[in-house]
Protein backbone atom coordinates (compact mmCIF):
# COMPACT_ATOMS: atom_id res chain seq x y z
CA UNK A 1 0.00 0.00 0.00
CA UNK A 2 0.95 3.30 -0.92
CA UNK A 3 3.29 5.22 1.78
CA UNK A 4 0.93 8.54 3.79
CA UNK A 5 3.47 11.38 2.80
CA UNK A 6 2.26 9.55 -1.04
CA UNK A 7 -1.17 9.68 -0.67
CA UNK A 8 -1.34 13.08 1.00
CA UNK A 9 0.93 14.85 -1.30
CA UNK A 10 0.07 13.61 -4.86
CA UNK A 11 -1.71 15.84 -6.75
CA UNK A 12 -3.08 16.82 -10.21
CA UNK A 13 -5.57 19.13 -11.97
CA UNK A 14 -8.53 17.51 -13.40
CA UNK A 15 -10.54 20.05 -15.25
CA UNK A 16 -13.46 17.79 -16.13
CA UNK A 17 -13.96 17.59 -12.42
CA UNK A 18 -13.58 21.25 -11.65
CA UNK A 19 -16.07 21.69 -14.65
CA UNK A 20 -18.18 19.91 -12.43
CA UNK A 21 -17.44 21.37 -8.67
CA UNK A 22 -17.39 25.35 -9.41
CA UNK A 23 -20.72 25.47 -11.26
CA UNK A 24 -22.33 23.13 -8.36
CA UNK A 25 -21.25 24.92 -5.75
CA UNK A 26 -22.48 28.53 -7.06
CA UNK A 27 -25.75 27.21 -7.70
CA UNK A 28 -26.13 25.77 -4.11
CA UNK A 29 -24.22 29.05 -2.83
CA UNK A 30 -27.26 31.25 -5.08
CA UNK A 31 -29.77 28.61 -3.19
CA UNK A 32 -28.97 29.71 0.14
CA UNK A 33 -28.63 32.89 -0.09
CA UNK A 34 -32.03 33.07 -1.95
CA UNK A 35 -33.16 31.21 1.11
CA UNK A 36 -31.71 33.71 3.81
CA UNK A 37 -33.71 36.63 1.49
CA UNK A 38 -37.12 34.07 2.27
CA UNK A 39 -36.63 33.79 5.67
CA UNK A 40 -36.09 29.76 5.43
CA UNK A 41 -33.87 28.64 8.14
CA UNK A 42 -31.67 26.02 6.15
CA UNK A 43 -29.96 23.15 8.15
CA UNK A 44 -26.18 24.31 8.75
CA UNK A 45 -25.20 20.83 8.78
CA UNK A 46 -26.83 19.87 5.16
CA UNK A 47 -24.77 22.73 3.75
CA UNK A 48 -21.48 21.15 5.76
CA UNK A 49 -22.64 17.50 4.02
CA UNK A 50 -22.95 19.56 0.54
CA UNK A 51 -19.76 21.28 1.02
CA UNK A 52 -17.34 19.71 2.66
CA UNK A 53 -18.17 16.22 2.62
CA UNK A 54 -19.95 15.63 -0.84
CA UNK A 55 -17.75 18.43 -3.28
CA UNK A 56 -15.38 17.89 -0.61
CA UNK A 57 -14.87 14.14 -1.45
CA UNK A 58 -15.36 14.57 -5.32
CA UNK A 59 -12.60 16.94 -5.31
CA UNK A 60 -10.14 14.70 -3.09
CA UNK A 61 -10.77 11.90 -5.34
CA UNK A 62 -10.72 14.28 -8.46
CA UNK A 63 -7.47 16.16 -7.47
CA UNK A 64 -5.61 13.84 -5.14
CA UNK A 65 -3.68 10.67 -4.81
CA UNK A 66 -6.53 8.64 -6.83
CA UNK A 67 -6.20 11.63 -9.67
CA UNK A 68 -2.54 10.93 -9.95
CA UNK A 69 -2.48 7.46 -10.01
CA UNK A 70 -6.23 5.76 -11.57
CA UNK A 71 -4.19 5.71 -14.85
CA UNK A 72 -2.02 3.27 -13.73
CA UNK A 73 -3.40 1.54 -11.25
CA UNK A 74 -6.87 -0.69 -11.53
CA UNK A 75 -7.30 -0.40 -7.32
CA UNK A 76 -7.07 3.24 -7.56
CA UNK A 77 -9.19 3.48 -10.80
CA UNK A 78 -11.64 1.33 -8.87
CA UNK A 79 -11.64 3.34 -6.06
CA UNK A 80 -12.37 6.34 -7.30
CA UNK A 81 -14.94 4.99 -9.66
CA UNK A 82 -16.54 3.11 -7.04
CA UNK A 83 -16.68 6.32 -5.06
CA UNK A 84 -17.95 8.53 -7.69
CA UNK A 85 -20.70 5.95 -8.32
CA UNK A 86 -22.22 5.49 -4.88
CA UNK A 87 -20.57 7.09 -2.00
CA UNK A 88 -20.09 10.87 -3.72
CA UNK A 89 -24.04 11.12 -4.38
CA UNK A 90 -24.82 9.64 -1.23
CA UNK A 91 -22.53 12.43 0.16
CA UNK A 92 -24.19 15.45 -2.34
CA UNK A 93 -27.84 14.50 -2.11
CA UNK A 94 -27.88 14.70 1.53
CA UNK A 95 -27.51 18.41 1.18
CA UNK A 96 -30.49 18.44 -0.40
CA UNK A 97 -29.87 20.48 -3.41
CA UNK A 98 -33.13 19.95 -5.34
CA UNK A 99 -35.17 20.31 -2.17
CA UNK A 100 -33.49 23.43 -2.02
CA UNK A 101 -33.95 24.86 -5.79
CA UNK A 102 -37.77 24.11 -5.20
CA UNK A 103 -37.96 26.46 -2.01
CA UNK A 104 -36.15 29.08 -3.36
CA UNK A 105 -36.49 29.16 -7.42
CA UNK A 106 -39.13 32.06 -9.04
CA UNK A 107 -42.15 30.90 -10.32
CA UNK A 108 -40.03 31.00 -13.93
CA UNK A 109 -37.15 28.99 -12.62
CA UNK A 110 -39.46 26.16 -11.18
CA UNK A 111 -41.06 25.77 -14.11
CA UNK A 112 -37.79 25.38 -16.47
CA UNK A 113 -36.87 22.93 -13.60
CA UNK A 114 -39.93 20.75 -13.80
CA UNK A 115 -39.67 21.07 -17.50
CA UNK A 116 -36.49 19.19 -17.60
CA UNK A 117 -37.21 17.28 -14.74
CA UNK A 118 -40.32 15.37 -16.29
CA UNK A 119 -38.46 15.22 -19.40
CA UNK A 120 -38.82 11.43 -21.17
CA UNK A 121 -35.55 10.93 -21.01
CA UNK A 122 -34.49 12.66 -18.11
CA UNK A 123 -37.42 10.59 -16.19
CA UNK A 124 -36.55 6.92 -17.56
CA UNK A 125 -32.52 7.89 -16.71
CA UNK A 126 -33.99 8.31 -13.24
CA UNK A 127 -35.17 5.54 -12.23
CA UNK A 128 -33.84 3.45 -10.21
CA UNK A 129 -34.08 0.09 -11.50
CA UNK A 130 -32.57 2.21 -14.97
CA UNK A 131 -29.47 4.03 -12.95
CA UNK A 132 -28.36 0.88 -11.01
CA UNK A 133 -28.02 -1.16 -14.30
CA UNK A 134 -25.69 1.60 -15.79
CA UNK A 135 -23.63 1.30 -12.89
CA UNK A 136 -23.50 -2.76 -13.57
CA UNK A 137 -22.83 -2.47 -16.89
CA UNK A 138 -20.06 0.19 -16.10
CA UNK A 139 -18.22 -3.17 -13.18
CA UNK A 140 -18.82 -5.51 -15.86
CA UNK A 141 -16.36 -3.45 -18.31
CA UNK A 142 -13.89 -4.01 -15.77
CA UNK A 143 -14.09 -7.61 -16.58
CA UNK A 144 -13.44 -7.23 -20.01
CA UNK A 145 -9.93 -5.72 -22.41
CA UNK A 146 -12.07 -2.50 -22.09
CA UNK A 147 -10.87 -1.86 -18.73
CA UNK A 148 -7.51 -0.73 -19.71
CA UNK A 149 -8.32 2.29 -22.55
CA UNK A 150 -10.96 3.20 -19.89
CA UNK A 151 -8.54 4.06 -17.05
CA UNK A 152 -5.67 5.24 -19.69
CA UNK A 153 -7.61 7.16 -22.43
CA UNK A 154 -7.67 10.65 -21.69
CA UNK A 155 -10.81 11.16 -22.85
CA UNK A 156 -12.57 8.52 -21.17
CA UNK A 157 -11.29 10.13 -18.15
CA UNK A 158 -13.07 13.00 -18.87
CA UNK A 159 -16.35 10.89 -19.86
CA UNK A 160 -16.50 8.81 -16.50
CA UNK A 161 -15.66 12.18 -14.33
CA UNK A 162 -18.54 13.63 -15.62
CA UNK A 163 -21.16 10.79 -16.43
CA UNK A 164 -20.45 8.36 -13.52
CA UNK A 165 -21.38 11.11 -10.75
CA UNK A 166 -24.19 12.01 -12.18
CA UNK A 167 -25.70 8.19 -12.77
CA UNK A 168 -25.14 7.60 -8.98
CA UNK A 169 -27.25 10.84 -8.34
CA UNK A 170 -29.66 9.41 -11.14
CA UNK A 171 -29.95 6.23 -9.08
CA UNK A 172 -29.88 8.12 -5.24
CA UNK A 173 -32.23 11.45 -5.52
CA UNK A 174 -35.09 9.75 -6.03
CA UNK A 175 -34.34 7.99 -2.78
CA UNK A 176 -33.49 10.49 -0.45
CA UNK A 177 -35.08 13.70 -2.12
CA UNK A 178 -39.08 13.78 -0.51
CA UNK A 179 -40.37 15.77 -3.67
CA UNK A 180 -39.09 12.35 -5.53
CA UNK A 181 -41.11 10.10 -3.30
CA UNK A 182 -44.65 10.08 -4.67
CA UNK A 183 -44.64 7.22 -6.16
CA UNK A 184 -47.17 4.40 -5.27
CA UNK A 185 -45.91 1.98 -2.66
CA UNK A 186 -46.54 -1.07 -4.76
CA UNK A 187 -43.73 0.61 -7.49
CA UNK A 188 -41.73 1.44 -4.83
CA UNK A 189 -41.90 -2.40 -3.87
CA UNK A 190 -40.85 -3.70 -7.23
CA UNK A 191 -37.93 -1.07 -7.45
CA UNK A 192 -36.53 -2.23 -4.28
CA UNK A 193 -36.42 -5.65 -5.47
CA UNK A 194 -35.33 -5.40 -8.28
CA UNK A 195 -32.59 -2.51 -6.95
CA UNK A 196 -31.77 -5.31 -4.07
CA UNK A 197 -30.97 -8.08 -6.67
CA UNK A 198 -28.51 -4.82 -8.78
CA UNK A 199 -26.80 -3.82 -5.72
CA UNK A 200 -25.95 -7.97 -4.83
CA UNK A 201 -25.10 -8.13 -8.38
CA UNK A 202 -22.43 -5.15 -8.06
CA UNK A 203 -19.82 -7.79 -6.17
CA UNK A 204 -19.52 -10.36 -8.99
CA UNK A 205 -16.90 -8.61 -10.98
CA UNK A 206 -15.42 -7.60 -7.94
CA UNK A 207 -15.59 -11.29 -6.81
CA UNK A 208 -13.98 -12.45 -10.64
CA UNK A 209 -11.16 -10.05 -10.49
CA UNK A 210 -10.59 -11.36 -7.07
CA UNK A 211 -9.93 -14.95 -7.90
CA UNK A 212 -8.99 -15.23 -11.74
CA UNK A 213 -5.49 -16.27 -12.24
CA UNK A 214 -5.10 -14.00 -15.48
CA UNK A 215 -5.11 -10.47 -16.49
CA UNK A 216 -8.51 -9.45 -17.76
CA UNK A 217 -7.86 -6.65 -19.32
CA UNK A 218 -4.36 -8.01 -21.11
CA UNK A 219 -2.10 -5.18 -19.72
CA UNK A 220 0.85 -7.39 -18.22
CA UNK A 221 2.96 -4.65 -17.82
CA UNK A 222 3.28 -3.23 -14.90
CA UNK A 223 4.82 0.56 -13.45
CA UNK A 224 8.69 0.63 -13.67
CA UNK A 225 11.22 2.79 -12.08
CA UNK A 226 8.17 3.29 -9.23
CA UNK A 227 8.14 2.86 -5.38
CA UNK A 228 8.44 -0.36 -3.96
CA UNK A 229 4.77 -0.25 -2.35
CA UNK A 230 3.84 -0.38 -6.26
CA UNK A 231 1.83 -4.01 -7.23
CA UNK A 232 2.19 -5.46 -9.80
CA UNK A 233 -0.16 -6.49 -12.53
CA UNK A 234 -2.11 -9.39 -11.14
CA UNK A 235 -1.87 -8.17 -7.58
CA UNK A 236 -3.23 -4.81 -8.87
CA UNK A 237 -6.29 -6.57 -10.43
CA UNK A 238 -6.81 -8.59 -7.10
CA UNK A 239 -6.98 -5.64 -5.05
CA UNK A 240 -8.95 -3.76 -7.32
CA UNK A 241 -11.56 -7.18 -7.19
CA UNK A 242 -11.39 -6.53 -3.21
CA UNK A 243 -12.04 -3.13 -3.03
CA UNK A 244 -15.12 -3.60 -5.55
CA UNK A 245 -16.49 -6.20 -3.53
CA UNK A 246 -16.55 -4.68 -0.35
CA UNK A 247 -17.60 -0.94 -1.67
CA UNK A 248 -20.20 -3.13 -3.78
CA UNK A 249 -21.56 -4.44 -0.42
CA UNK A 250 -21.24 -1.91 2.44
CA UNK A 251 -22.54 0.59 0.03
CA UNK A 252 -25.94 -1.69 -0.31
CA UNK A 253 -27.16 -0.64 3.48
CA UNK A 254 -27.58 2.69 3.34
CA UNK A 255 -29.02 2.41 0.14
CA UNK A 256 -31.77 -0.39 1.27
CA UNK A 257 -32.26 0.67 4.28
CA UNK A 258 -33.28 4.95 2.29
CA UNK A 259 -35.19 2.88 0.17
CA UNK A 260 -37.06 1.15 2.70
CA UNK A 261 -37.44 4.47 4.40
CA UNK A 262 -38.81 6.00 0.98
CA UNK A 263 -41.12 3.33 1.23
CA UNK A 264 -42.17 3.37 4.84
CA UNK A 265 -42.62 7.22 4.05
CA UNK A 266 -45.24 6.35 0.71
CA UNK A 267 -47.23 4.30 2.35
CA UNK A 268 -47.82 6.72 5.47
CA UNK A 269 -48.79 8.99 3.04
CA UNK A 270 -51.38 6.78 0.98
CA UNK A 271 -52.66 5.87 4.51
CA UNK A 272 -53.66 9.82 5.24
CA UNK A 273 -54.98 10.40 2.01
CA UNK A 274 -57.36 7.39 2.40
CA UNK A 275 -58.40 8.65 5.99
CA UNK A 276 -59.43 12.21 4.74
CA UNK A 277 -61.70 10.69 2.17
CA UNK A 278 -65.57 10.66 3.82
CA UNK A 279 -67.73 7.38 3.98
CA UNK A 280 -69.23 8.04 0.71
CA UNK A 281 -65.83 8.38 -1.33
CA UNK A 282 -64.74 5.47 0.66
CA UNK A 283 -67.81 3.53 -0.90
CA UNK A 284 -67.42 4.68 -3.74
CA UNK A 285 -63.74 3.98 -4.62
CA UNK A 286 -64.43 0.34 -2.64
CA UNK A 287 -67.40 -0.40 -5.41
CA UNK A 288 -65.16 1.27 -8.51
CA UNK A 289 -62.89 -1.24 -7.54
CA UNK A 290 -65.06 -4.07 -7.50
CA UNK A 291 -66.51 -3.13 -10.71
CA UNK A 292 -62.88 -3.27 -12.48
CA UNK A 293 -62.07 -1.01 -15.08
CA UNK A 294 -64.39 -0.31 -17.65
CA UNK A 295 -63.72 -0.12 -21.60
CA UNK A 296 -64.57 3.42 -23.64
CA UNK A 297 -67.90 1.49 -24.63
CA UNK A 298 -69.28 1.40 -21.59
CA UNK A 299 -67.97 4.39 -20.27
CA UNK A 300 -70.20 6.09 -23.49
CA UNK A 301 -73.23 3.54 -22.81
CA UNK A 302 -73.26 4.22 -19.30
Amino acid sequence: MPPLNVVLTSWTLNWPALALLVPAAVLYGRGLRAAGRRGIRWPWWRTLTFYVLGLGGFAALSFGFTGVYSHDLRWVFTLKITSYLFIVPLLVTAGKPLTLARETLGPAGLARLHAFLGHPVMRALSNTVVAALLGLGIFTVFLTPLFHPLRTEPLWDMALTVLVPLTGMLMVVPIIEEASSKAVSSLIIVEFIYVFIELVADAVPGIMMRISPQILDGATQGLTGHAAWLPGPLRDQQLAGDLLWFLAEIVDVPLLILMFLRFARSDRNEASSFDNLTDAQMEALNQEHLNGPRTPGETGAA
